[in-house]
């Protein structure tokens, strides 16, 4: 080591403390040492306060030059670096160094850089990884109806799933990065996302249903067997709704039936081929809709923001143009079966 040492001193100086910055990083990787460990290290190095924060769990470690841990409240940060794992940020590192702020390019930046890696390594090796983000193959050969036992276990394990832990297949559209949602709806538990195909997958093996952002529609699988699991969750997607956003296969019963049910024969079903119609204008697809789901004009009326007697004109008019008496409630079944058919055919 003192023999690179005298050959480094010899080249660039900026040169020489960049290739000092890499070897010291290099040797406490192979040292597998851990994150305090790492942390103490740096601050050496540095000579000054630093900083490491994972997301997922809010853990914060800081040390001094000294050796010891930090004093709270941290200073200011001087210079930040974001930690990142397979495309997706788990965490922050920091330098906390008094004084006026260090200009760019500097050693500092390098240090990061390498502590940040460091810090992936880490997590890795002391793992699984709890990154959200996963790999798409690895995803689909555990949730492909196609795949065996073996090949499904393996998968599961690369992912970081222990053997024992239930996992729930939950199919999603989002305008929301799927790593958000998983994190939002199982934020101490094991969870993977990863889009396939037209849709959205995330395993999860905690679902807390009331966190799921507004505008995000789910379908959620219940078999235990996750090729049927992913299947449902795509059926119960199908019949997620603005009004109904998050749909449990289990609570759709025999409505799951008319997924079955083909294109070309819903298409051809008169009552389908009158909501059609319907659609033309939103306002009545809207009263429709709520006094299907309600099944009551008041409940409809308070659904909509409108008094019962508007909403009780529009359901009179919406059965003259369906051909259905909606007061009925062999007419308010048929009518809220024809608009599930059609809401299938877009889905």
């Amino acid at each position: 080591m003192e023999a690179l040492a005298v050959r480094l001193s010899q080249l660039d100086a900026e040169a020489g403390g960049a290739i000092r910055v890499v070897m010291f990083y290099d040797t406490l990787m192979r040292r597998r040492v851990d994150l305090p460990a790492l942390a103490r290290a740096s601050a050496g190095l540095a000579e000054c306060v630093v900083g490491i924060r994972l997301h997922d769990t809010g853990r914060v470690i800081r040390f001094a030059p000294d050796g010891k841990e930090a004093p709270v409240p941290p200073s200011p940060a001087s210079t930040t670096a974001p930690i990142t794992l397979d495309d997706e940020e788990i965490g922050t590192v920091w330098l906390e160094r008094p004084g006026p702020p260090v200009p760019p390019g500097t050693l500092d930046d390098l240090v990061l850089d390498r502590l940040g890696l460091a810090v992936t390594a880490v997590v890795e090796r002391y793992g699984p990884a709890r990154t959200t983000m996963a790999d798409p193959a690895l995803v689909e050969l555990a949730i492909s109806p196609g795949s065996d036992e073996a090949a499904r276990a393996r998968a599961l394990r690369l992912l970081g799933f222990a053997a024992d832990l239930p996992i729930r297949v939950l199919a999603v559209r989002s305008h929301l990065p799927l790593d958000k949602v998983g994190g939002l709806i199982c934020p101490v538990r094991p969870v993977k996302a990863a889009p396939l195909a037209d849709v959205g997958v995330i395993l999860a093996t905690t679902v807390n249903p009331a966190r799921f952002p507004e505008g995000v529609r789910v379908g959620i699988g219940a078999a235990a067997n996750l090729g049927r699991s992913w299947q449902q969750a795509r059926t119960a997607l199908r019949f997620s709704t603005l009004r109904r956003p998050v749909v449990h296969h289990d609570d759709l019963g025999a409505l799951a039936l008319l997924a079955e049910v083909s294109r070309e024969a819903a298409r051809g079903n008169a009552d389908v081929t009158a909501i059609t119609r319907v659609a033309e204008i939103p306002e009545d697809l809207e009263t429709l809709d709520a006094y299907c789901a309600t099944g009551s004009l008041r409940r409809a009326a308070d659904l909509l923001h409108l008094h019962h007697s508007s909403v009780a004109r529009r359901v009179e008019q919406l059965g003259k143009t369906l051909g259905i008496d909606l007061t009925q409630p062999s007419g308010l079944t048929r009518a809220s079966l024809a608009l599930t058919a059609w809401r299938l055919l877009d889905a």
